[in-house]
């Protein structure tokens, strides 16, 4: 039997057409760009979960999270603890606070989609993107 996917969440912040992003220091993303997110702790929802890694990795205080995406990743290294489902939400923060890279983040900085296009990233933020523009919320 397969074990269960471990749970985790992240954050679709967006000003004025542009996204935050984080640039991971750890595996199994380290150096990519990424939206502030995290493994799930115990008891914790997936809101939850995606507003607190917004919190520490970007001391953005997020509200109001909506689901935008559940996404599957499968480990590319067959380790079973590298497997997990991605609840991504788009999620409001209060234009008057800078984001600052902490905890898991080498640095954070805003985006514009055609940025992030030629950025590192992973493939599920890519497709967010291209998602969010396609339906014309980029913006």
């Amino acid at each position: 039997m397969q074990p269960r996917p471990r749970l985790a969440s992240s954050a679709i912040v967006e000003r004025e057409g542009r996204f935050l992003l984080v640039r991971r220091r750890n595996p199994p993303a380290a150096d990519l760009y990424a939206f502030p997110g995290g493994r799930a702790e115990p008891g914790e929802t997936p809101e939850e979960t995606a507003i607190r890694e917004l919190f520490e990795e970007t001391g953005l205080l997020g509200r109001e999270p909506r689901l935008f995406e559940t996404v599957e990743l499968l480990p590319e290294d067959g380790r079973p603890e590298s497997h997990f489902l991605l609840s991504v939400f788009r999620v409001e923060a209060s234009a008057e606070t800078e984001a600052v890279a902490d905890d898991d983040a080498l640095e954070a900085g805003w985006y514009l989609p055609e940025e992030i296009a030629l950025l590192p990233v992973p493939e599920s933020v890519r497709a967010c993107v291209e998602r969010l523009v396609s339906i014309g919320e980029a913006g």
